[in-house]
């Protein structure tokens, strides 16, 4: 049985990875959303806002909680609390406690602690009951899960009959030449950003590489067939930089 994964190009073990990634996620986290606007030159709120029209939350005060899934500084959980009524609540799982730091204190100055709440967990073995939420999230988190099929499985656990699970990550550019550009401001300029940011630009180089190894669009959608999910489906976006998966519990 094979015990190890990638972590950037090393091979380490399952266990190790999580206490790697964490550690990047340790440095980055004052400066993650910047560091988003910098690299994505802003297109990645597009890219979310594409998310929360999926997860669709309702406009009235009918009760509805999503969980989102690595989502500590809570980028997307503001921005589903926002276009949601007032029964929307919003669960942010994230195993990064520097992360979820970040994350409350926005929460508070926003005013939206009582519809936004912060929860440190693991996303693959998340300490929600069977059944308990409407939608579950995770977006450009999934790919630094070390068992991503069992994250997958927990996110199918969690969510009602019906329930939608929407997980928006870094994918296979599909345009011809387009893919160079991307490669060579992935591995050159985007950790030259990280230095001048952050003060370190290995948590950028880690972050490019794991893109690079995530599985691509197809692969991926089976992998959620196989953990359970029904009318899976993905959507290129950009290019496909990045794209956005949905499937169903039924």
């Amino acid at each position: 049985m094979d015990n190890e994964t990638h972590f950037g190009r090393r091979r380490v073990a399952y266990d190790d990875k999580q206490t790697l990634v964490d550690d990047v996620f340790r440095k980055v986290a004052r400066r993650y959303d910047l560091m988003n606007d910098l690299m994505s030159a802003g297109v990645h709120r597009a890219w979310k806002d594409a998310l929360v029209t999926a997860i669709n939350p309702p406009h009235g005060p009918r009760p509805f909680s999503l969980l989102d899934v690595a989502g500590g500084t809570g980028d997307v959980a503001f921005r589903v609390a926002e276009a949601g009524g007032r029964g929307t609540r919003v669960i942010v799982c994230d195993i990064n406690p520097d992360m979820l730091a970040v994350g409350r204190q926005r929460a508070l100055e926003r005013g939206l602690d009582a519809a936004v709440t912060f929860t440190e967990g693991n996303a693959e073995a998340l300490p929600f009951a069977d059944r308990s939420h409407h939608a579950c999230s995770i977006a450009f988190g999934i790919r630094n899960v070390p068992r991503i099929s069992r994250a997958l499985e927990e996110a199918h656990r969690v969510l009602q009959t019906g329930g939608h699970f929407l997980c928006l990550e870094f994918s296979s550019v599909d345009v011809p030449g387009l893919d160079a550009l991307y490669d060579f401001y992935s591995f050159n300029i985007v950790p030259a950003i990280g230095r001048a940011v952050v003060g370190d630009a290995e948590p950028y180089r880690y972050l490019v590489e794991s893109i690079r190894r995530f599985p691509k669009p197809e692969a991926f959608a089976q992998m959620m067939r196989d953990a359970g999910f029904r009318r899976v489906s993905y959507r290129p976006m950009s290019g496909g930089i990045v794209a956005l998966h949905s499937g169903w519990r039924l």
